[in-house]
């Protein structure tokens, strides 16, 4: 589940780093989105480490996702979905690559919210084009029509992944896609430096103007 040891990648986007303070950034979407394609070079620019949470859990259970769900169940792999984020967020520094699935229970957001959420939104017809060049087994969209199962999922979960604190349109290559999010960071970060636009104003229970809180 622990990030690997070997020393992070140089960053290129330093400041933009040091603003977030270490916090973890994860992404966010439905499978085929490129969250793990663009997790790395996304990781790679700040100084960060990626991990990919199904590969951690997977690793955890010690046996294949598909497996997992067949045996357990969705809510079996939910369960242990969310022990794993759990654990991931007792982390710093990294960009996670989440599971399609890991906005739909409340719990796992207590976990992501701790961090920078960011989805990474694609329309449906490049979601199936990816994911039919992809030969990783994918439980959920094992039916006779995967377009409509995809189609249902999407309007289940979209209003979901809009709760993340960034969403990103995907344009492009992985790299291209990981350039966007480096782009857009920076507007839900807050900066510690930036002073008030307007002065504060302390009242005391007479409506009459006070110095300060003494």
């Amino acid at each position: 589940m622990a990030p690997a040891d070997d020393a992070p990648p140089r960053p290129s986007h330093r400041d933009l780093a040091r603003r977030l303070d270490g916090l973890n950034i994860y992404l966010v979407g439905m499978m085929g989105a490129g969250k793990s394609a663009v997790g790395r070079p996304l990781a790679e620019a700040l100084g960060y480490r990626f991990i990919d949470a199904d590969t951690a859990l997977a690793e955890v259970a010690g046996r294949p996702i598909a497996e997992i769900f067949a045996s357990d169940g969705e809510d079996g792999f939910r369960a242990l979905e969310t022990a794993v984020l759990n654990g991931i967020a007792s982390w710093h520094s990294l960009v996670v690559a989440t599971g399609g699935g890991a906005v739909t229970r409340p719990e796992n957001w207590g976990h992501m919210r701790q961090g920078v959420v960011v989805w990474l939104d694609a329309p449906a017809e490049e979601l199936l084009r990816r994911l039919a060049a992809d030969p990783t087994p994918r439980p959920l969209l094992d039916t006779p029509d995967p377009a409509a199962r995809l189609e249902a999922l999407l309007h289940e979960r979209r209003p979901l992944y809009a709760q993340a604190d960034l969403t990103v349109v995907q344009q492009g290559q992985p790299t291209a896609v990981a350039r966007q999010v480096l782009d857009a960071l920076p507007s839900v970060l807050r900066d510690p430096t930036q002073a008030p636009a307007d002065p504060v104003r302390l009242q005391d229970a007479d409506g009459q103007a006070r110095p300060s809180l003494n």
